[in-house]
């Protein structure tokens, strides 16, 4: 398949300006030998109309292509050039005009084919200059374009493709129809004159750039124009191209677009300083809106505030403080300021009856800033301005001028919206750095929920003469409950269920340390007693004075079938006995491990051995399940407990365990939240 080259429309549209432009050239000279020589060239006036409109048309194609395509153009660049067409155009004509004044009286200077060669050069590029200018005025008028002006502008064109074609109408005569046309397309002119909604955007050094250019405009035309006029008395030319409704319509619509221009502009040079302020008040409300990053700090925005209040209100030097005003912390931002003269001012507003009532304002939020007069060498006027974040005053802005009564009612809003603006702008931050704080933290409960939940083992160390299931849920991401396994011999086991006093990450940490000393002194092979004694000499150094642990410790002999348990102020473990069909709590005492820091500890542990038979059950819990509370503030309790174990001791640990958690969160509420970190541990023996 053939590929096609792409057609590059602007220098397609150039070369057919330039071959269109050399055939009428041409075209004209061939008929001028014609007449000079009274041969008949056989070309008619028409086929000279028609290159010329062809002439046109390109030269359309290729500027309107050519502006469309740099999108960069502003304004200043749009009418530069036009200005520099029209320089160009003029500088040529003014060349030739200088080449004839030197030929004199010379047989070159009353050669026809030569004038009509420089007629047709001026022709081309008075052309092009107005086609050009046109087309960018025609960017100009549509800027901020309206459905209304589109039209307008539509209607225009289709006007100015029928003065095109007007010349094979009248034959290039001046009579009333050409008069007509030509009042009808400067109507339009006028009307599309007074779309000049791009000026007040320029600012004012542009404004000053604009008039120079558009001057130059209008003296190129005027120049222009004054040749043209030049051209229709002297009938040295075969066919007079410039005679052309086309092309006087355009010069006055360029003519009156740029006089209605520069006159607007030139008007608008007083308020320049106005709307240039505004637009850099719109600017500063952005930057505001937009300064503060959750990774920055807040001196960046209040930084842009105390610049763009400055801005807006044309103080002379200003000062933030935030806090405590009296202490050097207090102290964040300041222009134009040193510190002695700031101390200074701020004495004399701390001795104005006025700045002493509205900074004692109870309600922050009803805060507006306060102008004062102040008697001092330099400053005569002052704004007090209040930081005002979630209804509490955070700290206040103060902008300071030489002139008496320096700040109006505009320079106070507009102050007032950027105080506003940066005030939610802090306030966001803040509140966005405490969610990721937040979330940093709840990160790190679940990090803390993972390894704490490591902690817990995950295999329960058991034979087959007895089988055990254990299940712990913390109040918070973290929990002080605890349980573990150990297994000392093929027949001897131990089995320990603690809990720390509070809960939340204290509870959890005290609880791992407990695991360490668990897992260091089962090792030694120690008595329950023992252990006890020793666990509360190891916790003794690392507990805070008010934590404390409470635990139950049992050591199973299955060879024996015997339990040797002893308790440190748990809450007491229920035993099932299968041969009498009942369960009765372990009567032993103990003392809660870190209460007692001393040898005296000793003398409040206890230890009791005794035995098991196949069916019976041991379960361990901490004092969450019992002090569990219902909507009318009544505890799960200890009996519920035993009664449901003597209802359900037939089935396996870990139904047991099931039936009493589900007995549990039924009789708290299906919404209803346990307070404590709750645990517990079910064995059961086998019936051999």
């Amino acid at each position: 398949m053939i590929k096609l080259p792409s057609i590059h429309i602007g220098k397609l549209s150039m070369l057919l300006a330039i071959l269109v432009w050399l055939s009428l050239l041409f075209v004209d000279l061939v008929r001028l030998f014609g007449l000079l020589n009274e041969l008949e060239s056989g070309i008619a006036a028409e086929f000279t109309w028609v290159l010329e409109i062809l002439f046109f048309l390109t030269v359309y194609l290729f500027y309107n292509y050519s502006i469309n395509k740099n999108s960069q153009n502003d304004f200043l660049n749009l009418i530069w050039r036009a200005a520099s067409t029209g320089i160009v155009a003029v500088f040529v004509s003014l060349m030739i005009n200088l080449f004839y004044s030197l030929l004199g009286d010379s047989h070159l200077f009353n050669d026809p084919f030569l004038k009509n060669f420089f007629y047709h050069v001026n022709f081309a590029l008075i052309s092009v200059f107005l086609i050009s200018s046109a087309l960018l005025w025609k960017h100009l008028i549509l800027y901020q374009k309206t459905k209304r002006v589109v039209k307008q502008w539509q209607a225009y064109e289709l006007a100015m493709l029928g003065a095109m074609f007007f010349i094979f109408f009248n034959k290039n005569s001046f009579d009333y129809s050409f008069l007509f046309g030509f009042v009808l397309l400067v109507g339009l002119a006028v009307i599309l004159s007074g779309n000049l909604k791009w000026i007040p955007y320029l600012t004012f050094r542009e404004k000053w750039k604009s008039l120079l250019f558009l001057f130059i405009i209008i003296n190129c035309c005027g120049y222009l124009f004054y040749q043209i006029l030049l051209y229709s008395d002297r009938g040295l030319f075969v066919v007079n191209l410039t005679d052309n409704l086309f092309l006087v319509s355009l010069f006055s619509f360029i003519f009156i677009y740029a006089l209605f221009c520069f006159l607007v502009t030139l008007f608008n040079l007083p308020t320049s300083s106005v709307f240039e302020q505004k637009l850099t008040e719109a600017i500063n409300f952005q930057r505001l809106s937009q300064s503060i990053q959750p990774e920055e700090s807040e001196e960046q925005v209040l930084d842009i505030l105390v610049d763009s209040c400055m801005s807006a209100a044309y103080a002379d030097a200003a000062w933030l403080e935030l806090g405590d005003q009296g202490s050097a912390k207090g102290f964040l931002q300041e222009r134009f300021m040193e510190k002695g003269m700031r101390e200074e001012l701020s004495e004399i507003i701390q001795n104005q009856k006025l700045a002493q009532e509205w900074a004692v304002e109870n309600k922050p939020e009803n805060l507006n800033p306060l102008s004062l007069r102040l008697n001092h060498d330099r400053f005569e006027s002052i704004l007090l301005v209040p930081l005002v974040i979630n209804k509490s005053a955070i700290g206040r802005m103060v902008l300071c001028k030489e002139v008496r009564d320096g700040f109006n009612k505009e320079m106070i809003n507009i102050i007032s919206t950027f105080v506003r603006q940066a005030c939610i702008a802090v306030e966001n931050h803040r509140l966005l750095n405490q969610a990721i704080q937040n979330e940093r933290y709840q990160e790190e409960l679940k990090i803390a929920q993972r390894v704490q939940k490591s902690l817990l083992p995950t295999k329960l160390d058991h034979n087959e003469t007895f089988d055990i299931s254990a299940y712990s849920n913390a109040a918070d991401e973290v929990g002080g409950d605890y349980y573990d396994t150990f297994k000392l011999d093929e027949d001897r086991y131990v089995m320990i269920i603690g809990d720390v006093s509070g809960k939340g990450t204290s509870a959890a940490f005290n609880m791992s340390q407990m695991k360490g000393i668990f897992q260091s002194l089962i090792q030694l092979n120690l008595g329950p007693a023992q252990f006890m004694i020793k666990a509360n000499a190891a916790l003794s150094r690392c507990l805070e004075r008010n934590h404390f642990i409470t635990a139950s410790i049992f050591l199973i002999n299955t060879k024996e079938k015997s339990i040797c348990h002893s308790r440190a102020g748990h809450v007491p473990t229920l035993m099932h006995q299968n041969d009498v069909g009942k369960s009765e709590y372990l009567g032993i005492d103990g003392l809660g491990l870190g209460i007692l820091r001393n040898k005296q500890y000793e003398n409040h542990v206890e230890e009791k051995t005794f035995n098991y038979s196949s069916g019976d059950v041991l379960v361990m819990f901490t004092d969450g399940i019992v002090e569990a509370k219902n909507e009318k503030s009544q505890q799960f309790g200890f009996e519920r407990i035993r009664t449901l174990l003597e209802v359900y001791h037939e089935l396996s640990p870990k139904e047991i365990q099931t039936k009493i958690i589900d007995s549990l969160h039924a009789y708290v509420g299906g919404d209803g939240l346990i307070d404590d970190d709750y645990s517990i541990m079910v064995v059961k023996f086998s019936d051999e």
